[in-house]
């Protein structure tokens, strides 16, 4: 048996997610099977708001950025000021769009959400988990 779809059962076995979620999941793993790889994986998770937004940055100039904040810190901002607090004075991240990411904390959705490899070099990988 897959080793995802045991992994989704175990979880199903243990209460963590309902038989419904499970079979949600699974049909995404044949999906994205029968797409070819990609490299941006969504599970949609209902436990988001104890996450953290991973954010790597590596810039073609030798910035290396790595910032972890709470999803609930993420979503109070939303809620207060209407953004997330990044600015894209961060080489690399002025190629992301923060909506997205807001769009994905809104939706539930987890693992991850932006990988750019720009053409100067820049990589930017945004995960949730």
């Amino acid at each position: 048996m897959n080793e995802e779809i045991s992994k989704i059962l175990k979880m199903v076995e243990e209460g963590k997610i309902t038989a419904d979620k499970a079979q949600e999941l699974i049909e995404a793993i044949g999906d994205k099977k029968t797409e070819g790889s990609s490299a941006i994986q969504l599970i949609h998770d209902d436990d988001i708001m104890n996450k953290m937004l991973k954010i790597k940055v590596n810039s073609h100039e030798g910035d290396i950025v790595n910032v972890n904040l709470p999803i609930k810190f993420i979503k109070t901002m939303l809620k207060t000021v209407g953004k997330i607090p990044m600015d894209t004075y961060v080489k690399g991240m002025e190629n992301v769009d923060l909506n997205l990411i807001a769009d994905a904390i809104d939706n539930g959705i987890s693992g991850k959400i932006i990988d750019v490899n720009s053409a100067d070099g820049d990589i930017v990988e945004v995960t949730i988990e």
